[in-house]
């Protein structure tokens, strides 16, 4: 599959995931290595973009998906089965990075399990927010539109960031990302509208304007 990149971030095809984790799951628990390889490959590619676009670090990002393989596969007993696997080896991959930019930058960046992500948003904001369409005019100026992105997404809080990336970077669905990030459908709309409205403040004079 084709994966689009952009400086300091990477922008992903729709990809379908696989429908037998768990039984790679039980034979890691059952003692072969072998299956655990298997979800290192499935799921490598994924979770290093992930990575990447929230700590817009290659190195960190190769770090924290290396620690949350490592981590996976240390508490694979305590994986239950109520969620997707995949669900639940995102937020370890997403737990790592923000603790990868905690100390990178010095800064205080919550982790997906803190109260920064509990479900408290209003719904003031509207849900469905417009995607934006390049101005044909802009075009030649793609690698400085790039550069804002990237820098802007670097703006943006964790809690809406992340939403951002999981929604509409890597493409979940609301429901997907509400499961990973453990919100409620509603929230997960409020924070994309905002992280979305933030950005296109931000990018307004690159995209084309209403008629």
């Amino acid at each position: 599959m084709e994966t689009t990149m952009i400086e300091g971030a990477t922008l992903p095809a729709k990809t379908h995931m696989p429908d037998d984790d768990l039984a790679l799951v039980q034979a890691v628990r059952d003692g072969d290595v072998a299956a655990f390889e298997q979800l290192v490959k499935r799921y490598d590619a994924k979770l290093l973009r992930i990575a990447q676009n929230v700590t817009h670090n290659s190195e960190d990002a190769e770090e924290a998906v290396q620690e949350a393989f490592f981590k996976a596969y240390q508490k694979l007993d305590q994986f239950q089965g109520h969620a997707k696997f995949s669900t639940w080896l995102v937020r370890i991959a997403l737990n790592e990075s923000f603790m990868k930019m905690r100390k990178r930058r010095g800064i205080l960046e919550q982790s997906i399990d803190s109260n920064t992500f509990s479900d408290s948003d209003g719904a003031r904001l509207p849900f469905d927010v417009a995607d934006w369409a390049p101005n044909p005019e802009a075009q030649y100026r793609a690698t400085e539109l790039r550069e804002i992105l990237v820098s802007s997404l670097q703006r943006l809080t964790s809690a809406l960031k992340i939403v951002f990336v999981l929604r509409d970077i890597e493409e979940y669905s609301i429901s997907e990302t509400s499961e990973i990030l453990t919100l409620s459908a509603t929230a997960v709309k409020t924070r994309l509208s905002r992280a979305r409205l933030q950005l296109r403040e931000e990018l307004s004079k690159y995209f084309k304007q209403p008629q």
